[in-house]
């Protein structure tokens, strides 16, 4: 482990990828059955169109995106075609993991950054509501910071800063982890220590040495 996470005193998640379970490929072959080819040009994980980009910061709301993709398509389509396909690299959250952060609130001060949007938040919620009987992430975490709701995204410096400042975190006492690698690049820029999860290697329960029964 280069990061031996439990020596920490704060703690910043990634969701998608690190806690959520998540695979790409599966809105590109989503897309791709609806009649959109080439999807994975305007989406992927490491590289993502304008459109994405304002999403992901909250500066155009659903139904512009939704209007957007349908631009996109030689035929018309529908808005929930659009919102299953979009939703389709979501899958499942595991329970241990859920477990891992209940331990860790105990003894670390934890928080989520995500790049998210509406969509994704309203299909993730339902599921931990399903799923969990739970509304949302916000009772794990000190605090939870969406990229739509304050209006910026990693990796740009202004949202590692917005969750240092507000929460008075030391960068030097402070992890980052993320499976996306410009994220971690981008919060190595402010001095906090950071841990890319390999997620065709491991999983985030890998880092941390507590019981998740």
């Amino acid at each position: 482990m280069i990061n031996p996470a439990n020596k920490y005193k704060n703690i910043i998640f990634d969701l998608g990828g690190v806690l959520l379970n998540i695979d790409y490929s599966l809105v590109t072959k989503a897309f791709l059955a609806l009649g959109l080819t080439d999807f994975d040009k305007l989406y992927s994980k490491a590289h993502q169109t304008k459109l994405f980009d304002l999403y992901e910061k909250g500066q155009i709301s659903s139904e512009a995106f939704r209007n957007h993709v349908k631009t996109c398509f030689s035929t018309p389509i529908n808005d929930s075609a659009i919102d299953k396909a979009w939703n389709a690299m979501l899958l499942d959250l595991p329970a241990e993991r859920l477990h891992l952060l209940q331990q860790l609130k105990t003894k670390h001060r934890i928080f989520l950054l995500s790049n998210t949007n509406d969509i994704h938040i309203q299909y993730i919620n339902n599921y931990l509501k399903e799923t969990f009987g739970i509304n949302d992430l916000s009772g794990y975490f000190e605090k939870v910071y969406l990229s739509y709701e304050v209006g910026m995204r990693k990796p740009d410096a202004e949202i590692f800063e917005l969750v240092l400042s507000e929460n008075n975190l030391d960068p030097n006492e402070t992890l980052f982890i993320d499976d996306s690698i410009q994220h971690i690049e981008g919060a190595k820029k402010l001095d906090i220590h950071t841990y890319w999860l390999d997620v065709k290697k491991e999983s985030v329960m890998d880092l941390f040495q507590l019981s998740t029964a």
